[in-house]
């Protein structure tokens, strides 16, 4: 059975674990074909996602003219195929919430996937977020094309389910891959509980053998890996270390990420004095960011919305304890035998969950990251994650 990827952008430095999960079934004597709408419009600093540009077929990049031929041809050979994805697609379009014209284009792009599909013996398509992709996917699979899946991580595809179509997608969808407990009953919830027989938790993965566990260093160094923006709250965690300092004046925090916040969290270190305690060192290789977690005693993430952090599995796995927020599915990993867990936007918790990692001896530090070394192990295994997915796919 031929199996393709379909992303929104890809790659992306911040979507790493998609690239991850193509290359563990690539392992497992799984070809995978990569689709996507468009480039990621930002530098990819890691040599292994710029490899995997060259793989993947982008469908904005054929041309407007090419994809309207494309669709004119689809109306006339396959006019009932086509009736049936229009129908969707006004459905889609008219929605409150929804985002309108924009899926006359998801129909556009659909035929050309379509179409690509037939001609590459594609019979199956997996897309990660329920959004654009899952829509070209959802389209493309009403004109006769390729069965369809996706993974839903949240948590912005859920802020408005309606809106995003999410019941359709579900409706006719093989199956559902949710990574957490938390999302799969957010979409349980979305589809009054239709379809529940194929919504499946299949959690996100790491490869636990290039994350070796070293123990927690002696120094004061606090490492923070992600896209600098409002939601991971950055800004919050500058300000919750900053009276810190007199208590740790070796402290040390260093970002790893770079975005669109980056101007507003440099304004905040220079205000509070910090130039010499905080670094904004930008995006890093997949072997740079694994360096700044060995190099440091905790791993700090203050966000305000996320799926379930990929960087945290990661730190974990490496042996680092955590301080993280008490949001979406992060306690499903995160929980005080690996760390400390805090609620969102809560700078004083935020500082005393810092200050007690700082402080916390160096055998305390170590038990907690043997416990979520093991906890990842058990749970977040990539080859045997993808595993699982694999097992959905004949089922489509």
């Amino acid at each position: 059975m031929g199996v393709s990827y379909l992303m929104n952008s890809y790659p992306m430095t911040s979507t790493t674990f998609v690239s991850r999960e193509i290359h563990a079934h690539e392992a497992a004597g799984l070809p995978i074909t990569r689709f996507a709408i468009r480039e990621w419009g930002e530098d990819l600093v890691d040599p292994r996602d710029r490899d995997e540009i060259g793989k993947t077929t982008y469908i904005l990049k054929q041309g407007a003219a090419p994809l309207v031929g494309r669709t004119l041809k689809e109306l006339v050979t396959n006019p009932v195929g086509f009736a049936r994805a229009l129908g969707t697609t006004l459905h889609l379009a008219t929605r409150p919430g929804s985002t309108g014209l924009k899926n006359f284009a998801y129909l556009v792009e659909a035929v050309f996937f379509k179409q690509m599909a037939r001609a590459q013996d594609i019979h199956h398509v997996h897309a990660h977020f329920s959004t654009n992709s899952a829509a070209v996917a959802l389209l493309a699979r009403r004109m006769g094309g390729p069965s369809y899946s996706f993974t839903a991580h949240g948590p912005d595809e859920f802020d408005d389910p309606v809106g995003n179509g999410l019941p359709a997608k579900v409706a006719h969808a093989a199956f559902v891959a949710a990574i957490t407990d938390y999302a799969r009953g957010v979409i349980l919830k979305a589809t009054d509980g239709a379809n529940a027989d194929k919504v499946h938790v299949v959690r996100c993965g790491i490869d636990l053998d290039a994350f070796a566990v070293t123990p927690p260093t002696e120094n004061a160094r606090i490492v923070c890996v992600g896209r600098l923006c409002a939601a991971k709250a950055q800004a919050l965690l500058v300000e919750a270390v900053a009276p810190l300092i007199a208590d740790h004046p070796n402290l040390d925090l260093v970002f790893i990420g770079d975005g669109e916040d980056r101007a507003e969290i440099a304004a905040r270190i220079a205000e509070l004095g910090l130039q010499d305690h905080v670094t904004l060192a930008g995006w890093g290789t997949g072997e740079e960011v694994r360096a700044a977690i060995k190099g440091a005693r905790v791993f700090a993430l203050p966000s305000f919305a996320e799926g379930l952090p990929i960087v945290l599995m990661e730190s974990l796995a490496m042996g680092r304890a955590v301080v993280t927020t008490r949001i979406t599915g992060i306690p499903e990993l995160v929980d005080d035998q690996v760390g400390w867990i805090v609620p969102a936007g809560d700078v004083p918790a935020l500082r005393d969950a810092v200050a007690q990692a700082l402080s916390a001896d160096t055998a305390t530090l170590s038990a907690m990251g043997a416990v979520g070394r093991a906890r990842v192990e058990a749970a977040h295994d990539q080859s045997r994650n993808a595993a699982l997915l694999r097992d959905l796919f004949p089922q489509a």
